[in-house]
């Protein structure tokens, strides 16, 4: 008895062998008429799956890749938590790979786990036109995390599963309560404009002032350049400088808490002062740091369940996007009186 393999369907079929595997399990992203060409040559052929071939396929891994930022970061931590307790619940193993904002070394990690076909991937992209192709090319399920991909650059200009919190609305509650609080010159410190996530809070802190009538004072900090502790303390030099500042993470509010201290200028008595995520040091500085709160352990959590579902071929066909709710904590930093 002739044995038929999945690569004389895909010569029956003029197609790829990749797109019969993807046709035949039902897989996103194949030409509907590829696809029932596929079948029709399959059932011609009598084509029948190694059910235990695939079924060890499927089981050859139970790890995901885990590829964040900067393990620095506070938010990215917990992330890393939700990620990791999630996984573990539902039979996986993570590898924690820090591409530490930069871009090669983020490649370099989407290679690998295209190359050990992982189970799945879950990153945080240092940009947003990061190249995932090789994870695409692979089959290999994805699902993004605090900063979104552009339509652009992925191979196929099909989005991928995302979680986040909500940034620009985040960033219009925290500058509007700085100006009831009657600072009049807030400014925007973040960073780099590849970034979606810290452009949203640029954007969100943009509508507001423009919103009252306001000078616009925004400034730009590389990742690993110092927090940005010199670039804050020039805008402090200006004849108009601010009175009062959003900062697009906590790792930028150490920057300005710094600068601030060097100056002998206190927050919330000379500045107000709210940074977005709420750090375990955030409570201990005097005064304690008024956050743009994300809920960075749940984020994680999430965008591990979704990875789940897109292993199993469970949930929608489209792409899912999870907005979490951002909380404004208030505590003495942006309280005009704080001693």
């Amino acid at each position: 008895m002739t044995v038929v393999r999945i690569v004389d369907v895909a010569e029956a079929a003029q197609v790829s062998v990749a797109t019969v595997s993807r046709a035949l399990n039902n897989r996103r992203g194949v030409d509907p008429v590829l696809a029932e060409r596929v079948r029709a040559a399959a059932q011609q052929l009598g084509y029948q799956p190694n059910a235990v071939a695939r079924n060890l396929r499927r089981q050859a891994t139970r790890v995901w890749a885990l590829i964040i930022t900067d393990i620095n970061n506070p938010f990215y931590t917990a992330v890393a938590r939700g990620v990791e307790d999630a996984a573990s619940e539902l039979g996986y193993s993570v590898l924690l790979c820090n591409s530490d904002e930069d871009q090669e070394k983020q490649d370099r990690y989407l290679e690998i786990a295209a190359r050990e076909r992982v189970a799945g991937v879950i990153l945080t992209p240092r940009a947003d036109a990061s190249d995932v192709s090789s994870l695409r090319s692979g089959n290999i399920p994805l699902v993004v995390v605090d900063r979104p991909l552009s339509l652009k650059s992925q191979p196929d200009s099909r989005p991928a599963d995302f979680v986040t919190g909500a940034s620009f609305e985040g960033a219009v509650i925290a500058t509007e309560h700085l100006l009831r609080q009657g600072w009049r010159r807030p400014a925007c410190i973040t960073r780099p404009a590849d970034t979606d996530t810290t452009e949203q809070r640029r954007r969100g802190y943009e509508t507001v002032v423009a919103r009252h009538g306001l000078a616009k004072i925004v400034g730009y900090v590389p990742f690993h350049a110092d927090s940005g502790v010199g670039m804050i303390e020039s805008l402090f030099d200006d004849d108009e400088a601010p009175d009062s500042i959003l900062a697009a993470d906590s790792m930028l509010a150490l920057g300005v808490l710094t600068a601030l201290q060097r100056r002998g200028l206190r927050t919330g008595r000379d500045v107000g002062l709210v940074s977005f995520d709420d750090a375990p040091w955030t409570t201990v500085v005097d005064p304690p740091l008024s956050v743009v709160a994300q809920p960075a352990y749940e984020i994680g959590v999430q965008a591990a369940r979704l990875l789940d579902q897109r292993i199993r071929g469970e949930g929608p066909a489209e792409p899912q996007t999870r907005i979490m709710t951002t909380t404004l904590i208030v505590r003495g930093s942006c309280s005009r009186g704080a001693r």
